[in-house]
């Protein structure tokens, strides 16, 4: 007997199909793979198909684990019948809380929960953004995989999860960095922020200006100016901790922090001055670094040249030795950094132990060890020549400027957010208190001025010697008058004297310039790398390349380098060193507001792990960072302040395509919440009024010339939705509907048109517009207008689908809408052109460079669908790259169509807008030609107003309406008064509307009353004969109008009409669709209008 294929138990759900099918990617049949493998088990042969959980079923999109493989089987499995529980178990009619057994036991699941169904347990790898270097990316199974019916094809795309999406380039980056990650060089919190960190802030100004400092402002103020330095960059500290440890941090150090944070345009313009400051920084280091050894080498009389090229020659094959140390990698540069912090901290205690062993030999020269009457006399302030307690603070701030060393080279630490916290704060801490040692014990052990003459001790009485020199036997009262070149006020190398052995604090000095070199020397192009990466500004992404493992920015190393060159060889370094120390205090105040404003939005997406931070804090830190700016240098800061914001208005301006969850973003959401929810408190009044369009568009792009013409009188007036009701769908795909919702509001950003799209699932065109009439906008920002394009082909298609439209203009009377209506005589409707495009775009690949003037129906080129193409020209309908390429061949209507569909894009030429306002219906029909006139495009138009009046009253009926727009304060250039709209039509048109109508009569008197009676109930559209006979008037006069409108108006711009109303019951849908086709054939644009019957004007103030 052959083996038939078993069917599955009542009951169970059905297997899905193997991945090869069409139809599914999974097979998942648990009994049948589970007996399987009891019975290869117990035979010791793994079952066909098997794999190990961690081979290749790693690699898919998620991991399938199997059911039961042989290793994981009990080995008595085979043995005792024991089985795993089927799927149709989880699914049970118990909740799945009972165990699925068979004849012989009952057992629980072998494996882990989670791992032996499609559905997925939590998993880190869900969430990355990419394959980064950390962990493989995963995608957990979409809901539509897990919801979809069996016999449906899962849909393949899940959406974005919030966050920032990384462009193509940063994922190819992050891939080569994962593949070569077994080689990558990261630093701990150490040696990669503490040591960097330190080695940045204890520079030159330690060993040569601190003295000068504690002799001018005295102990107490030295040590309140090092704890204002200390304030402002511990604030910083802590936001740019909490910043940090907000989520993950690669390369890019401050700009990577303000610009996730702040958004691209912020981040833009300080990463590019943050990188440009460090880069001259280099210069200034290594300037400072060449005048010492200058200094030397004129003391031993070893001058190359003169002392300006020396310094030149100096810097030169310094920064070219730092820039090898820096090219040979991070790892170098590390030890390196290293070295230098040991003969920095050498030098250190050098002083410190030096300050406790008082010589005689260097009492003349101002240091007489530790003494209370020298330190009570230091005590207080003696500033002179012009300093101030501000101006000296701003000579030793720039030495503060150092804490975002660490930072800087985020994307080389092996834990950015618990290495920045603890290196930077740790760092401060320790420079802070070394600083203040410092000062305390300069001040207390060496005296202000001193001769350095032996001779000058006191032989005589001490009453004309009242210094604490004098207490201790030397007499500088001849300091007063100046000359004198040792003590605090005149020396700076008076930590020299005062050390164990001076050449180590020279070394010092060393140490602390080219260590502040070497970290401004990386600092520069690891930010710059990370600036081009996110190509906000065009051009400079050839300087995002990284090389090596370690993906080191080479190109710019030597960018940096020549820069720096070229500052060392102007070796004037005094205008541009204020400007610089403003670039840093620019980055620092908007680390600060970053974190304000993040804590302000009070987004769910801000919670960092660091907690020791306070957003009025960050606030007031942001602003002393300010304020220091202009204590240091006011001009500086205007231009520091001046150059970040034309960057801003730039980069504001291009409006990068990048989205990285700022709080900028979620500060607006908290806006315009907050906004909506107030105007839901305050009621409408008529002078706020505005028309908030719902336009009934399909998709945007299909009807161009109904959206620019909306827009043009919406555009940062009133709301703007594009409806668009999608029919004739057996299974909506709500999925695809999402999509295209994303993809049209992108359209429309991208055409800059103002509007939101908002499509709905429906049977019918009415039930789709009850739901967006009912449902469209939030609180006030709701929709009032309807607006529809006429339905020009009314009479060609099923009279079903007219009763459907006139029912929806019912509809929106019935809610209070106004409803406007545009018809051209060409027509709306641009989409069997476009998919005419599209198809022969398929056929000739040579195609593909044809530009359509309009923008097709899809938008994104990574979509399933043709992107859209669009061109600036207006002239022509098509424009070709390339003319030697065949263009489309279009109908010469479609030629028409097409060039009618653009005529609202461009500027309108010198006419008129002719409003005919015929019925008051609270002022819609005039105010919306007033908007328009309000625009730019629409600027050298005229309104000309047409109304209906009394032959023997028209001067007075002309006059009154003149006074009404005055009053209204709508300019106008004309009045006319139509006295004879009553005046029965011409012959012909009668006739040509008679036989419009006649495929639509119901004709009753020729059958019987029940037949006629059925009739009218299945075709409710048909014109009765008492009907046609009780409005004859009325249509009457929408024949006349007709000809009045080609009489007066056939050479205006746009005709804005009030649009007749038929009364609902009465008057059937082919009768009432006639009048409208009658009134407005055959004219330039025409907008029929009719408000709600609600005032939208006023005169009142």
């Amino acid at each position: 007997m052959s083996d038939q294929p078993s069917s599955p138990p009542a009951g169970q759900k059905p297997a899905l199909r193997a991945p090869g099918s069409s139809q599914s990617r999974f097979q998942v049949d648990p009994v049948a793979e589970a007996a399987a493998a009891a019975a290869a088990a117990a035979a010791g042969v793994a079952p066909p198909g098997s794999r190990s959980s961690t081979g290749e079923e790693s690699k898919g999109r998620f991991r399938v684990v199997n059911f039961l493989s042989p290793s994981d089987a009990a080995p008595e499995a085979g043995v005792n019948g024991d089985t795993v529980r089927s799927e149709a178990s989880l699914h049970s009619s118990t909740g799945g809380l009972s165990h699925f057994s068979d004849t012989h036991s009952s057992t629980y699941y072998l494996r882990t929960f989670g791992h032996n169904t499609i559905d997925a347990v939590p998993n880190i790898d869900f969430y990355r953004q990419t394959e980064a270097p950390l962990g493989e990316k995963l995608l957990r199974p979409s809901l539509s995989e897990l919801h979809d019916e069996l016999d449906k094809e899962p849909f393949e795309e899940g959406f974005p999860i919030g966050g920032e999406e990384l462009t193509s380039a940063e994922i190819i980056t992050l891939k080569e960095a994962s593949d070569s990650k077994g080689g990558t060089v990261k630093f701990g919190w150490v040696k990669g922020v503490l040591i960097r960190c330190m080695l940045n802030i204890w520079g030159v100004m330690l060993f040569i200006r601190m003295s000068w400092i504690v002799g001018q402002a005295g102990i107490a103020l030295s040590c309140a100016i090092v704890l204002m330095a200390i304030v402002v960059t511990t604030i910083t500290g802590l936001s740019t901790s909490a910043i940090a440890t907000n989520g993950f941090v690669r390369g890019g150090g401050a700009y990577y922090l303000i610009s996730r944070s702040l958004g691209p345009e912020f981040g833009g313009s300080i990463g590019l001055i943050f990188a440009f400051a460090n880069a001259v920084a280099v210069a200034m280091y290594v300037v400072g670094f060449a005048e010492t050894v200058v200094e030397l080498l004129d003391s031993i009389d070893a001058l190359m040249t003169d002392e300006m090229n020396d310094i030149r020659i100096v810097g030169t094959l310094t920064v070219i030795l730092l820039l090898g140390i820096s090219i040979a990698g991070m790892e170098w540069e590390a030890k390196a950094q290293i070295v230098l912090l040991v003969i920095l901290v050498a030098a250190i205690c050098n002083y410190f132990i030096g300050s406790f062993i008082p010589v005689d030999s260097k009492e003349p020269k101002g240091f007489f060890g530790y003494n209370a009457a020298i330190m009570m006399e230091n005590m207080g302030p003696d500033f002179r020549e012009d300093e101030t307690f501000f101006s000296v603070f701003a000579i030793f701030f720039p030495a503060a400027t150092g804490i975002l060393a660490g930072a800087n080279i985020s994307g080389d630490l092996a834990d950015p957010q618990s290495a920045i916290p603890k290196g930077t704060l740790l760092a401060i801490l320790i420079t802070g208190v070394v600083y203040i040692a410092v000062a305390i014990s300069n001040g207390s052990c060496i005296v202000r001025d001193a001769t350095g003459d032996d001779n000058d001790t006191i032989a005589g009485s001490l009453e004309n010697c009242t210094d604490a020199s004098c207490t201790l036997g030397y007499d500088f009262s001849i300091c007063r008058e100046g000359g004198c070149k040792y003590g605090l006020q005149n020396d700076f190398q008076v930590m020299s004297l005062v050390s164990g052995f001076g050449p180590l604090i020279t070394a010092g000095i060393f140490s602390a310039t080219l260590s502040s070199a070497l970290a401004s020397l990386v600092s520069a192009p690891k930010v710059f790398q990370a600036l081009c990466k996110d190509r906000i500004y065009p051009g400079l992404h050839v300087f995002a390349k990284g090389y090596g493992k370690n993906k080191e920015p080479l190109r710019a190393y030597v960018l940096t380098f020549l820069i720096g060159l070229a500052f060392i060889l102007i070796a004037e370094l005094n205008i541009i060193a204020p400007i610089i120390s403003n670039f840093f205090l620019a980055s620092y105040a908007l680390i600060n507001f970053s974190v304000f404003h993040a804590s302000l939005a009070n987004s769910p997406g801000w919670r960092p792990s660091f907690k020791y931070y306070n957003k009025w804090v960050s606030l007031a830190g942001a602003v002393l960072c300010c304020v220091v700016m202009f204590v240091i240098n006011w001009w500086a800061a205007l231009v520091t302040n001046g150059i970040v914001l034309a960057l801003y208005i730039y980069v504001s301006y291009k409006k990068p395509d990048v989205n990285w969850g700022s709080s900028t973003q979620a500060l607006m959401y908290n806006k315009a919440l907050t906004h909506s929810l107030h105007l839901t408190g305050v009621e409408d009044h008529i002078k706020n009024f505005r028309p908030q369009c719902l336009i009934m568009s399909g998709f945007p792009n299909s009807r161009p010339a109904l959206m620019y013409l909306v827009h043009a009188f919406t555009k940062s007036v009133g709301l703007m939705v594009c409806g668009h009701v999608r029919t004739g769908y057996r299974r909506p795909n709500y999925k695809e509907m999402m999509n295209e919702q994303v993809r049209y509001q992108r359209w429309l950003l991208k055409a800059r048109i103002k509007a939101f799209y908002a499509p709905v699932f429906a049977d019918d065109l009415r039930q789709g517009a009850q739901y967006l009439l009912q449902t469209a906008g939030l609180g006030r920002l709701k929709p009032n207008t309807l607006v529809f394009g006429f339905k020009n082909n009314w009479r060609d298609g099923e009279m079903k689908d007219v009763e459907t439209y006139i029912n929806t203009i019912h509809d929106a009377f019935d809610l209070q809408y106004g409803v406007v209506l545009l018809r051209l005589k060409e027509g709306l409707d641009i989409s069997h052109i476009q998919d005419e495009f599209l198809s022969s775009q398929e056929k000739t690949p040579g195609m593909k460079d044809l530009l359509v003037s309009i923008n097709i129906k899809d938008f994104d080129s990574d979509s399933s669908k043709p992107s859209s193409i669009a061109t600036s020209c207006q002239s022509s309908p098509l424009i070709f790259r390339d003319t030697k390429k065949l263009p489309l061949r279009l109908s010469p209507a479609d030629e028409k169509l097409l060039a009618a569909s653009q005529q609202f894009q461009k500027k309108q030429s010198k006419g008129t807008i002719d409003v005919w306002w015929l019925f008051d219906d609270g002022g819609l029909t005039l105010l919306i030609p007033y908007l328009l006139t309000n625009k730019k495009k629409w600027r050298d138009c005229k309104i000309r107003v047409f109304i209906g009046g009394k032959i023997n009253r028209i001067d007075h009926d002309r006059r009154a309406m003149a006074a009404l727009l005055s009053k209204f304060r709508i300019d106008f250039s004309d009045i006319t008064v139509l006295g004879d709209i009553n005046i029965k039509p011409k012959k012909h048109n009668k006739q040509v509307f008679q036989e419009m109508i006649e495929p639509y009569r119901l004709r009753e008197d020729d059958m019987e009353q029940d037949a006629a009676e059925k009739l009218k109930a299945e075709e409710p559209w048909r014109i009765t004969d008492n009907e046609l006979e009780l409005y004859r008037a009325k249509s009457n006069r929408q024949i006349r109008l007709n000809e009045l409108l080609k009489e007066h108006s056939s050479t205006a711009n746009l005709i804005v009409i009030t649009m007749p109303l038929a009364r609902k019951g009465t008057v059937s849908s082919a009768l009432y669709m006639s009048w409208l086709d009658t009134l407005s054939k055959d004219l330039p644009p025409i907008l029929l209008v009719r408000g709600n019957h609600q005032s939208v004007l006023t005169f009142y103030s």
